[in-house]
């Protein structure tokens, strides 16, 4: 069991706790996101027992992160909205460096690669111009309900592996982000089941369909992917703090936030 990936998981369940933050994010910046593309499609073939050292620990980091920490992040962006979307956002921009690197940015990219990123990057952004849904709650199931948590559950999930893309924030445009923070808080657990297993198929689809496109178009997928870090940012940033306390803590965090990625790069990189 490779029992470190506990505190990777740890990171990863904050990161996807917040709107606009991506668990793959953290998984590049951690130099795992390959390992866990192919330990998430090995796990469900013949060769399943390879993978479940690497799987176990961080999904129980993650689950365990979610569970206990879905008040606490809620709290926090209630509270002190800005200085947490700030660390956030530092840790984004921090892992920017790190992630050109891998794609050999200055090597591999062509004119072409270069415009994909910014369309991408330009897609994303735009995004923050869409209504969420109507975020009504769901405390209880329906047929209806069961098959719009599935589905909401299997888009957040391909989501969460995408670097850049956030599922808290794709369930936010489909307006059951509060329904599942609220059923993770509450224990509500035929909700959480349902929504559970719409993110586990939507893993495992996305995770053979990323990792087929890094195969075949690997210069041209990770200009999507940094096309997604980059448009990311814009979704996620909070406007500028107000001066005095809220815009020191704001400094402090995204400084905090851009140490804590060169930090996490350093170990990815080894």
């Amino acid at each position: 069991m490779e029992w470190k990936n506990l505190y990777r998981g740890f990171l990863m369940g904050i990161s996807d706790l917040i709107p606009g933050v991506s668990g793959g994010t953290i998984a590049f910046i951690l130099g795992i996101y390959d390992r866990l593309l192919i330990s998430i499609s090995g796990f469900f073939s013949r060769e399943w027992k390879k993978h479940i050292g690497f799987l176990l620990p961080l999904g129980i980091g993650m689950g365990a992160t979610i569970i206990l920490f879905s008040k606490v992040i809620s709290y926090l962006l209630k509270h002190y909205h800005e200085p947490t979307q700030y660390f956030f956002l530092g840790l984004i921009v921090g892992v920017i460096p790190f992630v050109s690197k891998q794609a050999g940015l200055r090597k591999s990219f062509k004119f072409h690669h270069i415009i994909l990123m910014l369309v991408v990057a330009a897609g994303l952004a735009s995004t923050i111009f869409i209504k969420p849904a109507d975020p009504s709650l769901i405390t209880h199931l329906t047929g209806k309900t069961a098959v719009i948590l599935f589905f909401s559950g299997w888009a957040g999930s391909m989501a969460m592996l995408l670097p850049g893309v956030s599922g808290s924030f794709v369930l936010l445009l489909l307006g059951v982000y509060t329904t599942v923070i609220t059923a993770i808080s509450d224990f509500n657990i035929p909700i959480i089941l349902v929504t559970g297993v719409g993110i586990a198929v939507g893993f495992v689809v996305s995770s053979k369909l990323i990792r087929m496109l890094l195969t075949h178009f690997h210069t041209g997928m990770f200009a999507v992917i940094l096309g997604l870090i980059i448009g990311s940012i814009f979704v996620i940033f909070p406007g500028i703090p107000e001066s005095g306390t809220p815009f020191v803590m704001s400094v402090v965090a995204i400084i905090t936030g851009l140490i804590i990625a060169n930090i996490l790069n350093g170990v990815g990189e080894k």
